[in-house]
């Protein structure tokens, strides 16, 4: 039986592409239901059929932080308020879910959620049961890193400051009526300040080089962006001097997260590390939004899957609007343990019209 695993990553699916009354979802960052439809059909069917398929959600499938909790965006958040909004973002994406209902309905069909840090509420048993039975099967859950065959699998963002989890202590249980997410520094910083801003510019995040964004801007949108600057700091002094039960962060932890942020952080480094590890010959990781291979010798390699979302390019090279499906297809050849993968991209099937994401 041919074996594969197909792994993809930051599809930050939200409510879906209309509201409740109509009106258009500025917020949502995944318009490819249909085409993520036929991904899982092509490879269920034909030369796959009979083929033991694992569907790997590397991180940052759902999109937590830009749904709201009954009009609000909180940080604060407990696993009634993660299931609530999980609900949504299923019923916004019918499709999409009832798409990997078939596709785990076949003999050889499975799935791998490995948690991100746009969607830590996977972490709270509610919320994995609610999944689970919605697809009518027992996902595999990850909270860091999957481990399989030689394959280090990881969304990335424990290998940065701002968004990294305490892998002790994924909730806050002490002196508060009841547990709530221990959410990273990031995830404060876009759901307080962020997501102020994308409701007035809602791909400020999907802008790259971010440098070039920020010069634009403080050309065309100077008063703005000044404003912007002036609330950034604002917030660092009070993260840093502020009381709260929920943030605990010293200024020698601000200062390693300024000095290590980035929009599109580059972790071929952490990737080139975890290859020191004999056992392990290949690391996937997704996080940065940019698709990436790298190779250091016939025996390691580096991949990043990059997103299922529209990034826009200020680069003279790549000017405009990018949209790639990429993913990674891990394929374990005959009478081998050790699968090959391959950098792919997702074209879907020819169509001669659809609707166009606005």
């Amino acid at each position: 039986m041919k074996k594969i695993k197909l792994i993809v990553s930051d599809l930050h699916l939200g409510v879906g592409r209309t509201l409740e009354g109509g009106m258009i979802n500025l917020l949502e960052e995944f318009h490819f239901d249909e085409k993520f439809l036929e991904f899982l059909h092509f490879y269920s069917n034909g030369k796959y059929e009979e083929s033991e398929v694992e569907l790997v959600l590397n991180g940052d499938i759902l999109n937590f932080m830009q749904v709201d909790y009954k009009g609000h965006d909180l940080s604060v958040i407990t696993e009634q308020v993660s299931l609530e909004k999980t609900k949504r973002i299923v019923d916004g994406h019918k499709r999409f879910f009832d798409a990997l209902k078939s596709f785990v309905a076949r003999p050889n069909g499975s799935i791998t959620y490995v948690v991100g840090n746009h969607d830590q509420d996977v972490l709270w048993p509610a919320v994995r049961e609610y999944l689970n039975d919605r697809l009518e099967t027992t996902i595999r859950y990850k909270n860091i890193v999957y481990f399989v065959d030689g394959v280090h699998i990881e969304h990335g963002h424990m290998h940065e400051a701002a968004n990294r989890l305490n892998p002790k202590k994924f909730f806050i249980k002490k002196d508060i009526p009841e547990p709530v997410l221990n959410l990273p520094f990031g995830t404060h910083f876009f759901v307080d300040l962020v997501l102020k801003i994308k409701q007035d510019y809602p791909h400020v995040d999907k802008i790259r080089p971010f440098d070039r964004m920020i010069r634009w801007s403080l050309f065309n949108e100077t008063i703005l962006t000044l404003k912007w600057m002036f609330g950034l700091f604002k917030y660092v002094v009070k993260s840093i001097f502020g009381e709260s039960r929920r943030k605990s962060w010293t200024l020698k932890g601000i200062i390693q997260i300024v000095l290590e942020s980035a929009v599109f952080p580059d972790l071929s480094n952490a990737a080139k590390k975890i290859l020191l590890n004999e056992r392990i010959h290949t690391v996937i990781f997704g996080h940065t939004h940019v698709y990436e291979y790298r190779q250091w010798s016939d025996e390691q390699e580096y991949f990043n899957t990059g997103t299922w979302t529209d990034l826009t390019s200020l680069d003279i090279a790549s000017l405009g609007k990018i949209t790639k499906l990429t993913y990674v297809l891990l394929e374990y050849p005959d009478e081998s343990e050790r699968p090959v993968g391959r950098l792919k991209e997702w074209r879907g099937y020819h169509r001669i019209e659809e609707d166009v994401a606005i």
